[in-house]
């Protein structure tokens, strides 16, 4: 393969890996947790955007179970947002992994 090839390639995947990523930034993962009555939303790049809890959860005594039920819906969104964002970068790269300078 000839280096002008090569260079070409290589930059038809950096405008897909750049595509890729402004895809990301758009979209939104919802976790739950507790039967859906806490919900958290993270974005594309794993920032927590938003956290919803439903009133029937909460009471004063409750606040130890409440802060579980956050903190899990956050791991879980996250987790997903993560796998999400790892398969559509290796659907740009071929599997390669990650690229020096490219992400």
């Amino acid at each position: 393969m000839n280096m002008d090839k090569l260079m070409k390639q290589a930059q038809k995947m950096q405008a897909q890996m750049a595509i890729a990523q402004e895809e990301l930034e758009k979209m939104t993962v919802e976790g739950a947790s507790g039967g859906g009555v806490v919900k958290a939303s993270v974005n594309g790049h794993g920032e927590v955007v938003s956290i919803s809890i439903s009133p029937e959860v909460v009471s004063a005594d409750e606040v130890d179970m409440l802060e579980d039920l956050i903190l899990s819906a956050i791991k879980d969104a996250t987790a997903k947002s993560k796998e999400i964002a790892a398969k559509k970068m290796n659907s740009v790269t071929g599997g390669m992994g990650r690229i020096p300078g490219m992400m």
